[in-house]
């Protein structure tokens, strides 16, 4: 029998905020695998979009307008995609937002609505994923992967973003102690740091030329990341080729933070 580690054929893969940037590049990597895939988002147009370039690449699909913010929308929609999918293997916890503002004038409406998306999501969204992984344990079908999308922000100084590295910051504490408390059933927890990629969060940096010259212009790839960056790191991470790889960070920035 030929070797095929990244092979995801009969697996099912939940990615929030898949509808569009990293989440959509995870999940394209995911379809072209071989996984079913499950994605979440709150714009129904972007879902409707997302779903069908996810089908064109020969997946089963389930789009599900969610906001993980939202504590009873997440459980319901976890429940609703397990009896359509019949069970997930793998969840990327990748919705987020961004609001910048200096800190001592940041109002604390900001500061709470970043972290109910950034924080309070990720909670929701893998305490019903550990649920549903917990059972199928139980029963006697271990294993699983989760991923969680956090930032390099959240090990450099972010200025005028505490809000966002702070939570950004707290996903990596909650995954290192899935990564013991689970692994017991089999299951990896992993963090993603992403650097400076193209998607809507960015959207009004790219074209900045200062930006671009001072910032951009020192990342040793030479150029933006893009959603696609994201499709072998996911591919990897829900695969039996990682199959013992736990409680680790993936820095992918272009080598920005090494520079």
């Amino acid at each position: 029998m030929s070797f095929k580690p990244f092979d995801l054929t009969g697996k099912v893969a939940l990615v929030t905020g898949g509808n569009s940037g990293i989440g959509l590049g995870m999940a394209e990597g995911l379809a072209q695998a071989g996984a079913a895939v499950v994605i979440w988002g709150t714009n129904e147009q972007k879902n409707r979009n997302a779903e069908a370039k996810l089908i064109g690449h020969g997946a089963k699909v389930l789009a599900q307008k969610v906001d993980v913010s939202d504590e009873a929308a997440v459980a319901a929609a976890m429940k609703e995609a397990v009896a359509a999918m019949g069970r997930i293997d793998f969840v990327a916890a990748n919705a987020g937002i961004g609001a910048g503002a200096p800190f001592a004038e940041m109002p604390t409406e900001i500061w709470r609505r970043v972290l109910s998306v950034n924080l309070d999501g990720v909670f929701f969204t893998l305490r019903e994923a550990c649920k549903h992984i917990a059972e199928r344990a139980r029963a006697g079908d271990p294993g699983g992967s989760l991923v969680v999308t956090s930032s390099v922000s959240a090990v450099h100084g972010a200025p005028r973003n505490e809000a966002y590295a702070s939570a950004k910051g707290a996903v990596i504490a909650m995954m290192r102690g899935l990564a013991v408390e689970y692994g017991r059933h089999g299951v990896r927890s992993n963090v993603i740091l992403p650097g400076w990629i193209r998607s809507d969060m960015t959207a009004g940096a790219q074209g900045n030329d200062k930006f671009n010259e001072k910032v951009i212009g020192r990342v040793p790839a030479g150029r933006w990341g893009e959603p696609e960056d994201f499709a072998g790191i996911a591919v990897y991470l829900a695969s039996d080729a990682s199959k013992y790889h736990t409680g680790d960070l993936f820095v992918i920035d272009g080598g920005y933070t090494v520079f």
